[in-house]
């Protein structure tokens, strides 16, 4: 059974009153005409530009003011449909969850000493990361209502695949090691896994922030000791390390974007006046950064790719068993180089006069293949 934690009549009341609020508010709110119009690019340029219209004409409604967008951002007309606040570490779509009512159950500094107290606003990008910086502090499309104990579970732990749960949450959610094999392999620290029905929905928040803040994203990372530093690279374009970038393409395109998205996508807007365009148009995300890479079909630890950010243009790779062919592809699909039957030396292959960019590389043995992703500065 639920654990209902407010009033009947309370609930009643605030719940028809923020329903009717989110009906109005995304039924008014859909994408501009003209919106993307600039976002004519791709690749990085296209992340750019849509960094530039993102931007523009933002409203930053305060942290405070996140409660007030809650209230039309984040009802749950989706899954037991109550309008009751939902939240993505103890959603349950199936079962059994915590239930939130607006007001009544918002953190007072009060409880929070295990789920269903009390919730209160999540950092996707915890806010250590930034410096407790406006407007980042209170950019609602990435910061979002969750129960208060499961959120300092979560702590600064960046988002991953779990191998070893220390920690399951009431809807599935868990805290653990990182699996580093298939397509989150790269990684063995801590992370957190949120429920499949939410990967998407988590991914594209923080694809999301790295665009809407690219110009920022070096300094972050620069000044930053956050746990969550693990998932990015220090650069405005590529914005994040290639383990983490994988594990969050993967969940863009196993978890599409749904209804619950575009509804509070429109609702986010409506307050604040600027949007995901990886919601609106997720055709967007492989356009700048491409596609998941697929779990290798021979052994990784067989190769090593060094510099990775490689410098004058410049890659090595270092491999346990012999090369049929390396490809260097880039993010837009165009083969740069072809090398059949390369020649190595002391087990190593070189690959040069790569210009300045990101790129997969390929790699051939036997019929079987592996695809890694470098960077040339």
């Amino acid at each position: 059974m639920k654990r209902i934690l407010t009033t009947l009549l309370l609930s009643f009341t605030l719940i028809s009153v923020a329903q009717q609020a989110a009906k109005n508010t995304n039924a008014t709110a859909s994408i501009p005409p003209g919106y993307y119009n600039a976002a004519t690019g791709t690749g990085y340029a296209l992340k750019t530009q849509l960094a530039t219209i993102i931007s523009n004409n933002y409203i930053d409604r305060s942290y405070s003011g996140l409660y007030t967008t809650y209230l039309t951002s984040d009802v749950d007309s989706y899954y037991e449909n109550d309008g009751t606040l939902l939240d993505m570490y103890t959603e349950n779509p199936t079962g059994p969850e915590c239930e939130f009512t607006y007001g009544t159950n918002q953190d007072d500094g009060t409880q929070g000493t295990a789920e269903c107290q009390k919730y209160n606003r999540e950092h996707t990008i915890p806010q250590s990361y930034f410096a407790s910086a406006t407007p980042m502090y209170s950019d609602a499309h990435f910061v979002v209502p969750s129960d208060k104990y499961v959120n300092a579970q979560r702590a600064d732990y960046p988002y991953g695949k779990v191998n070893n749960a220390t920690s399951t949450y009431s809807n599935g959610s868990k805290k653990g090691s990182n699996l580093n094999s298939g397509y989150s392999a790269g990684y063995s620290g801590v992370v957190f896994e949120p429920i499949d029905e939410f990967k998407g929905d988590i991914a594209r928040m923080l694809l999301y922030f790295a665009t809407r803040y690219e110009s920022q994203l070096p300094g972050f990372y620069t000044a930053s000791s956050s746990d969550i530093k693990v998932m990015f690279d220090g650069t405005s374009n590529h914005s994040f390390s290639n383990t983490f970038l994988n594990i969050l393409l993967t969940w863009n395109a196993q978890d599409p974007v749904s209804q619950r998205e575009i509804d509070r996508n429109n609702a986010v807007y409506a307050r604040q006046n600027n949007r995901n365009p990886y919601i609106d148009n997720n055709n967007y995300v492989t356009q700048i950064w491409g596609l998941p890479l697929a779990a290798p079909s021979f052994n990784l630890n067989a190769i090593s790719i060094y510099p990775n950010p490689g410098t004058n243009g410049t890659i090595n790779i270092s491999s346990e068993i012999a090369l049929d062919e390396i490809d260097l592809i880039t993010i837009n699909g165009q083969v740069l180089q072809t090398i059949t039957k390369p020649e190595f030396e002391n087990n190593t292959y070189a690959v040069t006069n790569i210009p300045t960019g990101f790129y997969f590389l390929k790699l051939t043995s036997n019929n079987e293949t592996i695809t890694k992703k470098v960077l040339i500065n």
